[in-house]
């Protein structure tokens, strides 16, 4: 079954337009989501008045003055007018929550073609005010005063985990170093810097230890940035690009207290993935790559075996036999991942989307994966408590 199947209705990505992630100071979160947004009704071969409603994913949490954005989107043609649009916010999940939206207005016949959009602006924030912003997603540090933030919330997953199944020696370093080789090929990554494994393996002053095990190339960069996509019904024969299509979508939610979570098992993510891919009928081994949450490279190593590309304990396996490699049997994050893409909150979720969808449209560039069929996408909120999962596949 996939999710024609189930619900009767085939549902695509039929365009997409995406800025750069980086400190982009000089320009607003207005251009931002405008920049995108237009580029992605553009790439779908519509006009701006086909759009039925528009979705933005933003977790702003006091980052930016305007908390009031959802209208912003109108600002790319006055065709929009009356349009609903709505902004969700579910922390790093926000614009995977934004995507799910519009994906149930499309399956509930409220809309044949829907804007989702990604947005976020940081970079021009203290870091105290970023890290304060952060940490509202945290059960209990929200309002507190923390010095390592949500760096100090996954170090102590980094901890838990090599209490559970020993050292973690170098593996942390492998995951950055893939991720930083991987952001070289993407045009619009925060980060385009080569590192090798050992240097991400080494407390160094230019490598400090920021929390726990955690170094420096262990984090996600602070970033700006957009990305948007075209979901519809009734793709039109003008877009730029194949279609891709929507084929299984999961969302789970974990306990807010972390005392009824276990740190190490991501539950709520492998919830998410059983839902996601057993709507879309497919196994792990159906797919051809994946792009998912490593906000920090501890992340991407417990989502390797929440997937069941290794056995719990032993995620090194998947970096030591190639598989999550480019050239390996199931890729992860060749866009860099938020690692070396960047993580502008409220657009990672988008972005993950429109990354696979260029995969499997053919259009990745220098990022392409020959052949690539079948992607896909995992995006979370907070430290694996919002979970979303999308199955993609090309037409």
């Amino acid at each position: 079954m996939t999710l024609a199947q189930t619900f009767g209705t085939d549902i695509v990505i039929s365009g997409w337009g995406h800025t750069r992630f980086g400190p982009l100071r000089d320009q607003s979160l207005e251009d931002l989501v405008v920049t995108a947004a237009r580029d992605a009704i553009t790439a779908a071969g519509i006009g701006a008045g086909d759009v039925d409603e528009i979705w933005l994913g933003q977790f702003n949490s006091g980052l930016w003055p305007l908390a009031f954005a959802s209208s912003l989107a109108l600002q790319i043609s006055d065709d929009l007018f009356g349009v609903p649009a709505t902004r969700v916010e579910n922390a790093c999940a926000s614009g995977s929550a934004a995507v799910h939206g519009g994906i149930k207005s499309l399956l509930a016949g409220t809309a044949r073609t829907v804007l989702v959009i990604g947005a976020e602006k940081m970079s021009h924030a203290p870091a105290e005010q970023v890290g304060a912003a952060l940490l509202g997603a945290d059960y209990e540090l929200a309002g507190q005063e923390s010095r390592t933030g949500f760096a100090g919330l996954f170090a102590r997953v980094a901890e838990a985990y090599q209490q559970r199944y020993g050292d973690l020696g170098d593996v942390l370093g492998q995951i950055a170093a893939k991720n930083h080789r991987n952001g070289l090929a993407n045009p619009w990554a925060h980060l385009h810097k080569e590192l090798t494994p050992e240097f991400c393996a080494t407390t160094s002053p230019k490598n400090p230890v920021v929390a726990g095990p955690l170094r420096r190339t262990d984090c996600s960069p602070v970033s700006d940035g957009a990305a948007a996509l075209v979901l519809t019904t009734s793709p039109s024969g003008s877009a730029t690009q194949s279609p891709v299509r929507l084929i299984g979508f999961g969302q789970a939610n974990d306990f807010l207290p972390s005392d009824k979570r276990d740190p190490v098992e991501f539950a709520g993510s492998a919830a998410a993935w059983n839902r996601a891919k057993g709507m879309a009928g497919v196994e792990l081994g159906d797919l051809d790559l994946i792009e998912l949450h490593d906000c920090f490279t501890i992340a991407e190593l417990v989502m390797y075996e929440v997937l069941g590309i290794a056995p719990r304990g032993k995620g090194r396996v998947a970096l030591d036999e190639g598989t999550v490699f480019r050239g390996g049997s199931l890729p992860v994050n060749l866009s860099g991942g938020l690692k070396s893409k960047g993580h502008p909150v409220g657009a990672t979720g988008v972005s993950q989307h429109v990354m696979a969808a260029m995969q499997l449209s053919g259009t990745a560039g220098d990022m392409q994966l020959p052949g690539a069929r079948r992607a896909a996408v995992h995006n979370m909120g907070g430290l694996a408590v919002a979970n979303y999962v999308s199955v993609l596949e090309a037409t």
